[in-house]
């Protein structure tokens, strides 16, 4: 069985917040767009503002998906839902992320983010590259 994961795609002023897996976790030192599993009785809504907050200490609001994929690692399966969200209140600050970027779309090729998340960098850039 899976693991759902929720990952929030936050386009501000055309860059995309991407942070960074700390020492210890699975993908140490990967990029990512903030997010993480779902709980038991959340809605991934739910998740994401949660996630959100507890990661970075940001408030968002979650808007529709963008894509949804499924990866096998070689330690667990995952299904990721990713979510375009607006920020909407707070500053990135690093309660539980290593480091945090603001990335134009064009430019994400360039960070070193897990294999699940290929096909949505293509997708992002492909609807806002050209606002970047």
């Amino acid at each position: 069985m899976p693991v759902v994961v929720v990952a929030a795609v936050i386009i501000d002023d055309g860059r995309v917040l991407l942070t960074r897996r700390g020492e210890g976790q699975h993908l140490a030192g990967f990029w990512e767009f903030p997010g993480g599993k779902l709980e038991e009785g959340e809605t991934a809504e739910e998740a994401l503002a949660r996630e959100c907050r507890e990661e970075c200490g940001i408030e968002v609001g979650v808007a529709e998906v963008l894509d949804v994929t499924h990866h096998r690692y070689p330690e667990k399966d995952v299904l990721l839902l990713f979510y375009r969200c607006e920020l909407r209140a707070g500053e990135v600050r690093h309660l539980q992320v290593a480091d945090h970027a603001w990335v134009a779309p064009a430019d994400l090729g360039a960070y070193a983010l897990p294999p699940a998340d290929q096909r949505v960098i293509a997708r992002i850039q492909a609807l806002f590259g050209a606002r970047a």
